[in-house]
């Protein structure tokens, strides 16, 4: 357990910038009493922000300059070469560096994982990282979700490594012994999928190490049938982001509802706990969050359009991931388990 944390953050980086990052941080230290925060970006925008929150002086909210900001419509190639004094660079290498203890960005998925497999690189037996999170379930645990997008296409034993280490960092993050591992498939029966799915089942069944469940379909990802769903990174991100745009339509018919008539009102008002509940499970915010595993630092990766409360929960996520130590958790159990399991 960590008694003291550091955690940087790209406060340059996301469609809001500092409007939701520095007001997502200031939260962030008065609710950890042991969480310091290392704001990487423009240091003069960076004090004004925090002057108009009262919190300049805050002892626990440091200040790292960079003179640069990855664009969020720039190729990955380029920001990788010439952004290196970017914010989401220095909150990288501040990690790398050991100063801190992980990285929270709203930045660019691609410049994200392009630097960050780039500076702390990934541990040993890792081919490539994965992009995993966690989604509300029709029971009390929630389902996570690899990879989101990190990897558009992979091999069987890409895939077999992701499920590797989604079970391992939920039985650690979640306290679930032997979490169920499911593949994400267009059916449950052994014959549907292409060869590339049915190899990486094959693999995964003859796994001591993986409580492997079989197949699931994209209309049981909430159901609770699985602690674990792993898929490509094109097909993750659609499924991601349709979940997404379910949330919003839901949210959306709530409030719409509420507004109408005197009649919905009153019915609304009757129902507003339940509503309250539905849209606490269903808001996109509270999810927001996806960790980069595979890496030998710990990066959170946040929607680019955060809010306030979004940016928040990411760094929830971070601290979470810190006080369980979770890139050292996967590399014990891959030192141990996965090369005599290929």
């Amino acid at each position: 357990m960590q008694n003291n944390l550091t955690i940087s953050l790209d406060i340059m980086g996301g469609d809001y910038g500092p409007r939701s990052t520095i007001p997502a941080a200031v939260d962030a230290v008065n609710i950890y009493s042991e969480l310091t925060l290392i704001l990487c970006g423009n240091s003069q925008l960076i004090q004004t922000e925090l002057n108009k929150l009262d919190a300049l002086s805050h002892p626990r909210l440091l200040i790292e300059h960079a003179e640069q900001v990855v664009n969020m419509d720039e190729k990955p190639a380029f920001a990788l070469r010439s952004k290196t004094d970017s914010s989401m660079r220095v909150a990288l290498n501040l990690v790398e560096q050991g100063r801190a203890q992980a990285c929270v960005s709203s930045g660019n998925t691609g410049a994200l994982f392009a630097m960050a497999y780039y500076v702390l690189k990934t541990l040993s037996g890792v081919k490539r990282p994965a992009l995993i999170t966690s989604l509300p379930t029709t029971t009390k645990k929630p389902v996570y979700l690899l990879d989101l997008g990190a990897n558009i296409s992979c091999c069987s034993e890409t895939l077999f490594q992701f499920a590797f280490m989604g079970s391992t960092m939920v039985e650690h993050v979640e306290d679930i012994e032997q979490p169920r591992v499911a593949l994400l498939n267009i059916g449950e029966e052994e014959i549907k999928g292409n060869d590339k799915i049915k190899a990486t089942a094959k693999m995964l069944s003859n796994a001591e190490h993986i409580n492997y469940v079989g197949y699931i379909e994209g209309s049981d990802i909430f159901s609770g049938k699985a602690d674990v769903v792993v898929c490509e990174g094109f097909v993750g991100n659609v499924a991601l982001k349709t979940c997404e745009g379910i949330s919003n339509l839901i949210i959306t018919k709530i409030k719409r509802a509420m507004q109408k008539s005197v009649a919905s009102r009153i019915l609304a008002f009757v129902l507003l706990p339940a509503l309250k509940k539905l849209y606490k499970r269903v808001n996109p915010d509270q999810y927001n969050g996806a960790s980069l595993i595979g890496l030998r630092g710990i990066v959170i990766k946040s929607h680019g359009n955060a809010s306030r409360s979004a940016f928040l929960s990411a760094i929830d996520e971070a601290v979470r991931e810190v006080k369980r130590q979770i890139p050292e958790k996967i590399s014990n159990k891959l030192e141990h388990a996965l090369i005599t399991e290929k």
